[in-house]
């Protein structure tokens, strides 16, 4: 397994964070992005996130050293002719990532495995884009990567029990946690997290109670370390209304409507901490 070679395809938070993990479980890795400056800030930021481990004590500084090595950046597809497993980790829409997974399909060896990182699009639509749909999974990692240790893996519909099985046992090499779940909207951790953080919207938006009011309650009444409200911000909104509507849409249910005041932010362009402002304002 320590042999496999990753593509991590997208730089960004998620990206990077996967790349983190798989260099530091020993594996050499491609970080891909459009951009050579994407993937160079990408690199860095990983290099500053290991620093501060060696500073606290806690990584020393020539393994810090070798796993910076290990991680390759590049913003050439083609790239993936060398590898044998993928993992994409691009924005949040489905159409963005089967044009993704269709240049992955016409690049990358037969045997190489495709991983989506996708928390809501269909793992079976995505895999019904290339030639090799029995070779498509998904892996949903939590935010942040290099902290949680939940990965979904997601069967497509002709997902091979193969590949899930050297998928899990990726996972698993990654000191990560993996949990079987089937391709339905929203998976199962999004099922139930986004219409918990969709209600809570509502009852700020009803004027039930203020934002702060509904964070406390859900962080000392129910033992959240964090409220849905600040966890809204620190996902994206516009991550969090996609996913409604994706809810909404494959399952046909208005308990899934997003709520209005969620549609209203992300129009706005607040959409959380990576703007500036959400329900909360960032420096």
């Amino acid at each position: 397994m320590r042999s496999l070679k990753i593509m991590v395809v997208g730089a960004g938070q998620m990206g990077r964070g996967i790349a983190h993990v798989c260099a530091m479980a020993g594996f050499p890795v491609i970080l891909y992005d459009l951009e050579q400056a994407v993937v160079s800030t990408g690199k860095q930021l990983i290099q500053d996130q290991l620093g501060k481990q060696v500073e606290k004590g806690k990584l020393a500084k020539q393994e810090m050293m070798e796993i910076c090595k290990r991680i390759t950046t590049t913003t050439k597809l083609e790239q993936v002719q060398t590898v044998d497993f993928v993992i994409e980790a691009v924005v949040e829409k489905i159409k963005v990532k089967k044009d993704v997974f269709y240049q992955l399909d016409k690049l990358a060896p037969p045997y190489t495995i495709l991983a989506t990182n996708t928390s809501s699009c269909s793992i079976t639509e995505i895999a019904a884009v290339t030639n090799r749909p029995e070779n498509v999974i998904g892996m949903h990692f939590m935010n942040p990567v290099p902290v949680m240790k939940l990965v979904e893996i997601i069967r497509g519909l002709a997902t091979s029990d193969n590949v899930f099985e050297q998928t899990k046992s990726l996972a698993e090499a990654l000191n990560k946690t993996p949990v079987e779940v089937n391709d339905y909207p929203g998976f199962a951790s999004n099922r139930i997290l986004m219409p918990m953080i969709n209600e809570a919207i509502y009852t700020v938006y009803e004027g039930v109670a203020t934002k702060d009011a509904v964070d406390e309650v859900m962080k000392l009444g129910m033992n959240h370390p964090m409220g849905p409200l600040r966890l809204a911000d620190f996902i994206g909104l516009d991550t969090c209304l996609y996913i409604m509507e994706t809810l909404h849409n494959g399952l046909g249910d208005d308990k899934y409507r997003p709520c209005p005041l969620l549609k209203n932010y992300v129009k706005a362009g607040w959409l959380g901490k990576k703007t500036g402002r959400g329900f909360y304002q960032y420096e």
